[in-house]
């Protein structure tokens, strides 16, 4: 689609997820998906794969010829080689979520030209919200404007992060989530990368931190960046990867605590 512009790309984009939100909301509601890992580590469904699948092709139906870098059915070159435009895609963002019946799951919609993040929707169906943004549009949850809290010290700060699947990487992530549980109000741990930067982006939370795939954090980092937070990386983004694909190492907050909480989280490294 030649001169499609960011409104037109988010309603569609939207109109895409909620249609694949409405596919996991029957799977679940039929309990007729299978079980498997990935890797030896990572739950997946054949829901993943069915919405994902979904997805593409709608994607393909509007916007035919862009890339899509996807969790289960593109492999992860586009990180290094990103086409000039690209759709990233997570069917299930929280898949362990939605096996065991929890309620923080998303499937996230977002578009990246030439290195920079456009377009994001996340849509969570078992919570009934659609977080969008578009660049230079503002961001929304179910329409409504949203903004990041006014918290503006870290012994106010509530703080989201994660864990990797892998379980012999966790023990070198205490060191920071002692230092959070320590200098912060507290943190929680739902289980979706994208709801936890969309809960930044409307002041359910106040920082998030964590390593995560491309796919888990485009869509949330448009949203959270268009409503006024604070986005960046704990480290050195490397020369050859947009920063707006590289997931290693992020962090995002409410803007008065993020020197403080990205000195806290460096400092409990050494």
């Amino acid at each position: 689609m030649a001169n499609v512009t960011l409104e037109e790309r988010l309603a569609i984009a939207t109109s895409i997820a909620e249609e694949a939100g409405q596919m996991i909301r029957d799977a679940r509601e039929q309990q007729t998906f299978n079980l498997r890992l990935k890797a030896g580590i990572e739950l997946v469904t054949d829901v993943d794969v069915a919405v994902d699948k979904l997805i593409s092709q709608r994607l393909e139906e509007h916007f035919p010829g862009e890339a899509r870098l996807s969790e289960e059915l593109s492999p992860e070159e586009a990180l290094h080689n990103p086409a000039e435009q690209l759709w990233v895609v997570d069917p299930i963002d929280g898949t362990v979520n939605f096996a065991q019946g929890l309620r923080h799951v998303a499937v996230s919609i977002g578009w990246i030209e030439q290195g920079i993040g456009k377009v994001g929707v996340v849509h969570a169906p078992f919570l009934s919200e659609t977080f969008s943004a578009a660049q230079g549009l503002g961001a929304f949850c179910n329409q409504q404007p949203i903004s990041p809290s006014h918290a503006a010290s870290l012994d106010s700060t509530l703080v989201g992060t994660g864990f990797p699947y892998d379980k012999t990487a966790r023990k070198a992530l205490l060191p920071r989530l002692e230092a959070a549980l320590t200098h912060c109000q507290d943190v929680r741990r739902n289980g979706s990368a994208a709801l936890d930067i969309c809960d930044v982006a409307c002041g359910r939370l106040d920082a998030y931190y964590e390593t995560v795939s491309p796919w888990d954090f485009v869509a949330g980092w448009v949203i959270a960046r268009e409503a006024g937070a604070r986005v960046g990386h704990l480290v050195a983004v490397p020369e050859n990867v947009p920063a707006d694909l590289f997931p290693e190492q992020l962090l995002i907050t409410t803007p008065n605590v993020y020197e403080a909480m990205a000195t806290l989280l460096k400092q409990a490294d050494r």
